[in-house]
């Protein structure tokens, strides 16, 4: 008994005890606690992404393989990221019909579920952007006019102006942008799809990206207004300068004509 109470007066007899006193709650919290939300949403994940190989190996693989990485039908798709699938599918363009010097978009075959769950495949096959969220690409409080600016830097080029679109080379051409969802403007910039240049947050901040969205819903919004009037289509400089041409050089012509018939006739009077 001597030595026993000897023992309890030790200096580290108390951190023993309470040593044993939390992993004995450790153990009994692990056994008996429910799965946290942690665990919840990895089971989730791997289920998204269980799912998603499959539909994968049925719409996708025959074209960029059974691995994601690509065959001469079709690019590899690791790093692409879940952003370059929600877009690609989630307009219509991906399965791809045929080949073609560029896909169009067309109807979407496949549930947002579905895209999503193919999205999370695609993301665990190597890192690359993520969907974004409706705060990220919301014009909500953007700056139009910064956007105007920016898309006339970098897209109008391809776009014009007012994103009507345009042809390009070799059959490509860059596709309207009125009534594209401000979600899938914001992948297309992210993952620069087909012969889109791609504009990540280092090249163009996520703000940059949403004053170009408001831009474009400013312009092709329902309440658009024309302020010069006849809008020519919205094409640019082009469609303006054969408008010049046509019609302000046909009227000098036509103004020529007649001075010089009027001279003519004034002096044979």
């Amino acid at each position: 008994m001597k030595k026993l109470s000897a023992r309890r007066r030790h200096p580290l007899a108390a951190v023993v005890v309470l040593f044993i006193a939390l992993a004995a709650c450790a153990g009994l919290y692990t056994a008996f606690a429910p799965a946290d939300k942690a665990q919840a949403d990895e089971t989730s994940q791997s289920l998204a992404i269980d799912e998603g190989k499959r539909l994968y190996a049925v719409g996708c693989a025959s074209c960029h393989g059974t691995g994601g990485q690509g065959t001469t039908d079709g690019p590899s798709l690791v790093g692409v990221g879940a952003a370059a699938v929600d877009f690609q599918v989630g307009t219509g363009r991906m399965p791809a019909q045929q080949p073609g010097a560029q896909v169009p978009k067309k109807k979407v075959i496949y549930s947002q579920a579905e895209i999503d769950q193919l999205a999370a495949y695609i993301a665990s096959l190597g890192a690359g952007p993520s969907i974004p969220t409706e705060a990220q690409y919301s014009p909500q409080g953007a700056d139009i006019a910064k956007g105007g600016e920016l898309f006339r830097t970098n897209c109008a080029q391809c776009h014009n102006f007012t994103g009507k679109g345009g042809a390009l080379s070799e059959g490509k051409y860059a596709p309207t942008l009125e009534g594209v969802d401000p979600k899938h403007i914001y992948e297309a910039m992210q993952t620069g799809p087909q012969n889109m240049p791609s504009f990540p947050d280092t090249t163009m901040t996520e703000k940059n990206k949403k004053d170009i969205i408001a831009y474009l819903d400013a312009v092709n919004g329902d309440e658009t207004v024309e302020p010069g009037g006849l809008s020519l289509g919205g094409l640019g400089p082009v469609s303006e300068g054969l408008f010049a041409w046509v019609f302000g050089l046909g009227a000098l012509i036509a103004v020529a004509v007649w001075v010089a018939a009027r001279t003519a006739k004034a002096k044979k009077s």
